[in-house]
């Protein structure tokens, strides 16, 4: 839901490659392919494409969030494999997506293969038993991710889809000349970034502030706080307590999550800190997203928490880099105790049909190969698999995102609230954290509310 909201105001397009036969295939001598088929040779550049040969002609229809101009490079992006195999992959984007798939799927309607962004969404479709198993490829090239991104794409301990992108969560957005000519310094811990705020506030002046935020974005207004509650609950008590909240083992009204939620108001409901270049606390309710960085290029806010996309957010023109307009930093742990607490999104590709192939093109998909390939075609997107090149990275947010989300000693875990059950993490939550920033309302009466919409 968090992605499809950043790419409402683009027009959902539907996007169909057209392929052409392969026009590499040798003829001469047959040989194998990952699906057990016998496949012609295929030679020259396309002999990459070898493991997936075999299904020439067939058409994989694909289902997903991702809206033009992402869905071009898409496209781009297994254009060569198709050529090569002779596959065509006929993508259609939603920016209803999460509503629309159910009513498919139920519909005996479902496409070949759904991009998935919400686990919970994941679950729901596992339930109608309308989701195939992944072919033992597919299961194999998920030793090259993190072992939490495979618990994603699990249903009762059950793997069934494969990760595709990644975004990093946990970034602060700063203005580096701004940040230089006050002599502040990046902190790499929490109490340093705490300092840093009031350090800030003394110097500044009029609407100037440490911190700006905006939450709002339409029906999906008050995502942006929940991540901020996501961060410290992980980065102060740790995978097992996150992970037990989003089971609702720990319920929004253990002391655990209201501590958490008392850092959160410390830090982003304190008037001295916020809304730099906008008003006050209540504002931040107000403000969109989209909106709520802007004030940092005009050095009325220090700081803003947003996630790598949020890049995608800065006016044309702007610089982002160590000496740009904007830069981020890697969120510190709030305790430093907690091994690199990283909180990411991402998708996950998901199969209604055991097609070979389909399943020769969910092969593909989960390899390294596509990643580096889809890295190669646009900036403005990162993978978590382990194996991809880092060095094929050339924008600095994306650096600094893979750095992190292929750290295979990070304590990663996706956002809690596209985990949750969808009543909760895309209802009750997001109108929780409206009213508490918007209207004041106790941490207590939030945390109550948003445990009594829990699914029995």
């Amino acid at each position: 839901m968090k992605r499809t909201s950043r790419f409402a105001a683009a027009a959902a397009g539907v996007a169909a490659l057209a392929t052409v036969a392969a026009c590499s295939s040798g003829g001469s001598s047959g040989t194998s392919s990952s699906s057990g088929t016998s496949a012609a040779a295929l030679t020259g550049d396309c002999a990459q494409y070898q493991d997936y040969a075999g299904h020439s002609g067939k058409t994989v229809t694909m289902f997903g969030s991702i809206l033009s101009p992402e869905s071009d490079s898409l496209n781009s992006s297994w254009a060569d494999f198709s050529k090569c195999t002779g596959i065509t992959i006929q993508y259609t984007g939603s920016n209803t997506f999460e509503s629309d798939l159910p009513v498919k799927v139920n519909g005996g309607n479902a496409p070949n293969l759904a991009i998935i962004p919400q686990p919970g969404l994941l679950a729901q479709m596992v339930a109608t038993g309308a989701v195939k198993d992944p072919p033992a490829q597919t299961v194999k090239n998920e030793d090259n991710w993190n072992a939490a991104w495979k618990g994603y794409g699990s249903v009762d301990g059950k793997f069934y889809a494969a990760p595709m992108s990644a975004n990093m969560k946990s970034l602060v957005w700063y203005s580096p000349k701004y940040f230089k000519d006050n002599g502040f310094t990046v902190p790499t811990t929490w109490a340093d970034m705490m300092s840093l705020s009031d350090q800030m506030a003394g110097k500044m002046t009029g609407a100037a502030k440490p911190w700006c935020g905006g939450i709002g974005s339409g029906t999906a207004s008050g995502w942006p706080a929940t991540d901020w509650l996501e961060e410290v609950v992980l980065g102060k008590y740790g995978g097992q307590v996150y992970d037990d909240w989003i089971s609702h083992k720990v319920k929004f009204s253990d002391p655990q999550i209201q501590d958490a939620m008392k850092v959160v108001s410390d830090w982003l409901q304190n008037p001295k800190w916020v809304n730099g270049g906008v008003g006050d606390v209540k504002t931040i309710a107000t403000t969109t997203f989209q909106n709520a960085g802007l004030p940092i290029l005009k050095n009325e806010c220090g700081m803003l928490q947003q996630a790598s996309f949020y890049e995608a957010q800065w006016p044309k023109g702007t610089k982002v880099g160590p000496d740009g307009d904007v830069f981020a930093f890697k969120l510190p742990a709030v305790d430093p105790s907690i091994s690199t607490p990283v909180e990411g999104g991402g998708e996950f590709v998901t199969a209604f049909s055991d097609d070979p192939a389909v399943q020769a093109v969910q092969n593909y998909l989960s390899s390294p190969q596509w990643a580096e390939s889809r890295i190669k075609v646009a900036p403005g997107w990162v993978s978590a698999n382990e194996k991809v090149d880092q060095s094929l990275y050339t924008d600095p947010i994306d650096q600094l995102s893979a750095k992190y989300l292929a750290d295979p000693k990070a304590t990663f875990r996706f956002d809690a609230s596209d985990a949750m059950p969808a009543a909760v993490g895309a209802g009750a939550e997001w109108t929780g954290m409206v009213d508490w920033f918007g209207s004041g309302k106790s941490a207590a009466d939030v945390a109550k509310a948003i445990d009594a919409a829990w699914p029995s």
